[in-house]
């Protein structure tokens, strides 16, 4: 609810200045409903519909609203439970990393986790001036898990 929060607050400002964007930090797993993680999946499906509503909402003006969607990625909170795995399962941190994504997300074209600057670089991009035609988008950055063209 923080994504609808923050909206409800700025948006309004925004249209009014005819310029402004809103980036929600999805994840793939709201294309790709993970069955171990249904519910986190849900919230991110869902946040992808309030993110395309609200895009609509902007209709010919400066103001943008896009998702990006990250695969697995290597932030702080993954890290600690790759290392805990890897303690688990007596393996390196780098095999049990990539054990989990070969295991889990067989789909990866990248066949690793993302880093978080490689997340913050779509962001980036969809939050600059240059992205100016990118509205209403669910951008994936999740290292071609999604098996789809489009």
């Amino acid at each position: 609810m923080s994504g609808v929060r923050l909206s409800r607050a700025y948006m309004k400002g925004m249209l009014e200045r005819n310029w402004g964007r809103i980036v929600f930090i999805s994840s793939e797993s709201g294309l790709n409903i993970p069955v171990e993680m249904i519910h986190y999946g849900m919230t991110k499906t869902a946040q992808l519909s309030v993110a395309r509503g609200l895009a609509q909402l902007t209709r010919g003006t400066g103001v943008t609203v896009n998702s990006v969607l990250p695969g697995p990625t290597m932030s702080e909170g993954v890290e600690t439970f790759v290392k805990d795995l890897a303690k688990q399962n007596e393996q390196s941190v780098d095999e049990a990393a990539a054990n989990f994504v070969k295991q889990h997300r067989p789909s990866s074209l990248i066949q690793r986790f993302a880093s978080v600057d490689e997340i913050a670089n779509m962001v980036v991009y969809v939050a600059s001036k240059e992205a100016s035609a990118t509205n209403g988008a669910a951008l994936r950055a999740e290292g071609g898990i999604v098996n789809t063209i489009a």
